[in-house]
């Protein structure tokens, strides 16, 4: 709909008729002579041979003035409703790239894949499910590396996620750093919407923070912890000799992972395959949902330009009418003297 910022700037159009009602009733006489008055001679409406305006010129300049009335008015545009970005929360994904992470201990339709791709086809899924959110991305190893800030944008988050390589931050896995960074990049964010969810395999084998250390400054940052052991519990390996049944989560470090959880507010879940890991995260949907209201929001578009613009297309017009008239009366004159 069209609506006017400023509508009692209306009333402006009723000024010619206060000054045609002021004007004084009388007879005519000469107009004093102006020092600049050939500057003013060739502007709409300024006549310097004491006739009158014709009519059409005066509904010009009369239309100019009225479009000018109406630009001040700034008429306006008003689109349908949309809805503002969701609020949700602050949502800091933290995922263990370390060489571990290569074991194949997941299955797809049949087929074996490693823990990486898994998480990666998870987690593709969950940052759909996340519209609203602030997500950000933490990937660590030997050192933790912020690859996402907090962002709405989520497929940034998702194409570095996807394009992540296992070993790109060392061969080591450094939990507590990566916790400590992710408490640094969350605890800015207002309080009740500080998450992280933590993936590992494995075990705090380096960094300069300790697991614990890390936790209590989460808990204190009033970060909620989330943290996901995977790896399946057992596979069976072929070898030389035949075949054998082995742990390949046997360095997980499940107490750890559970005290940092449980310290924080937050829970420890355990993925021993793709399935579990898909419930994890669904599960985790369900504790820290997306929050359904948000703010409206009506587009503007200004639409002030158009009867300026007319205006100043009128003005530009008597003008050019006004001078064209003036080198018609004068023309005759020279050509008389050069004769």
């Amino acid at each position: 709909m069209i609506s006017l910022a400023y509508p009692w700037a209306l009333l402006l159009a009723l000024l010619p008729l206060l000054l045609i009602a002021r004007k004084p009733k009388s007879e005519p006489v000469d107009a004093p002579v102006i020092p600049v008055g050939h500057w003013l001679s060739d502007m709409p409406g300024v006549s310097t041979q004491g006739k009158p305006n014709p009519w059409w010129r005066k509904l010009l300049v009369l239309a100019a003035w009225l479009c000018l009335v109406i630009a001040l008015a700034r008429p306006q545009h008003v689109g349908e409703q949309v809805q503002m970005p969701i609020t949700g929360r602050d949502l800091m994904l933290v995922v263990d790239i370390s060489p571990s992470m290569e074991e194949q201990d997941m299955v797809l339709h049949g087929r074996s894949i490693n823990r990486l791709q898994a998480v990666k086809r998870v987690l593709n899924d969950f940052i759909d499910q996340r519209e609203g959110d602030r997500l950000g991305l933490i990937l660590f190893g030997t050192e933790p590396y912020v690859q996402a800030p907090l962002t709405f944008d989520r497929e940034t988050v998702r194409t570095l996620l996807l394009e992540s390589g296992l070993g790109m931050a060392g061969r080591a896995t450094a939990i507590g750093d990566a916790v400590g960074l992710a408490v640094k990049r969350l605890r800015d964010r207002p309080q009740e919407q500080r998450v992280a969810i933590m993936l590992t395999d494995g075990a705090n084998t380096a960094g300069e923070i300790s697991p614990d250390k890390a936790t209590d400054i989460a808990a204190a940052a009033g970060v909620r912890l989330y943290t996901i052991g995977i790896g399946a519990d057992s596979v069976i390996q072929r070898g030389l000799l035949g075949t054998r049944r082995v742990n390949p989560s046997r360095d997980l470090d499940e107490e750890l992972l559970t005290h940092m959880a449980k310290k924080t507010g937050g829970r420890y879940f355990r993925a021993r395959s793709l399935p579990e890991l898909e419930m994890i995260y669904d599960s985790i949907n369900h504790l820290e949902p997306i929050e359904q209201e948000g703010q409206f929001f009506r587009p503007v578009t200004e639409l002030y330009v158009w009867p300026a613009g007319v205006a100043i297309a009128i003005w530009l017009t008597l003008m050019v009418v006004r001078l064209a008239q003036s080198r018609s009366r004068f023309t005759p004159e020279t050509e008389a003297d050069h004769g």
